[in-house]
């Protein structure tokens, strides 16, 4: 009976590169479970030795499937299926949705106010700093948005503050028409400067004092911040 592991992909949709750099194929009788079903992937592994084919880039992972028994996901997928098709299940179902759908309205507005908190704008650009709250939030909190404000590695208000530069750099810098080198660490150094120019263009707001809207890239961005 075949160990569990976790292979890379190849070439070949059939042979796999193991840990210590072997190739593999799976077992006569097995077959592919594609990624997507979480509930399904649970009951596989439960049922037997299974293979995880991960493919990396960079410092992301994806699934490309779980190799298992054919008689074993054939079995979950029955299994799954007949519990799912219950009234009981479909009850549960639309009290989990409910549930999450108040739970993401809460947080949008905790992330709201902790942007407003960082960003903390005098009455003068008030206006400007309630557009930017707006669109950082609705830019970076969407379930999915893979952004910096659905980790929980770090607190919410460390959270809306990379979100606001991330959401400058897009919008109040040339970064997206940048060139910058294939030399690891160059993107970062950018990306670390720029910061330096956002929170500067943010400073401004923070004090009393008039500056030409025209030549400001944050007040540039937001345009009519009625909008």
């Amino acid at each position: 009976m075949p160990d569990s592991k976790t292979l890379a992909p190849t070439d070949d949709p059939r042979v796999f590169r193991a840990p210590d750099g072997a190739l593999v194929s799976p077992p006569a009788g097995w077959a592919c479970l594609p990624p997507g079903d979480a509930g399904l992937t649970r009951r596989v592994k439960a049922a037997g030795p299974t293979w995880l084919v991960v493919e990396k880039r960079g410092r992301k992972a994806f699934s490309r499937g779980l190799w298992a028994e054919a008689a074993n996901i054939e079995a979950a997928k029955g299994a799954l299926e007949a519990e799912r098709s219950t009234e009981g299940y479909a009850k549960k179902q639309a009290a989990a949705a409910r549930r999450r759908d108040r739970e993401q309205t809460e947080y949008v507005e905790e992330f709201g106010a902790s942007v407003t908190a960082f960003l903390r704008f005098v009455p003068r650009w008030s206006a400007v700093g309630e557009a930017v709250a707006r669109r950082v939030t609705a830019h970076a909190t969407p379930v999915g948005s893979g952004t910096v404000a659905r980790t929980e590695r770090i607190p919410v208000e460390r959270r809306a503050e990379a979100a606001v530069i991330a959401w400058m750099r897009h919008q109040t810098t040339a970064y997206d028409s940048l060139r910058i080198a294939r030399v690891k660490g160059e993107r970062r150094e950018v990306r670390r400067q720029l910061a330096e120019v956002s929170r500067a263009v943010l400073d401004l707001h923070r004090r009393d004092a008039p500056h030409l809207a025209a030549t400001c890239p944050l007040c540039a961005a937001v345009g009519d911040p009625a909008t």
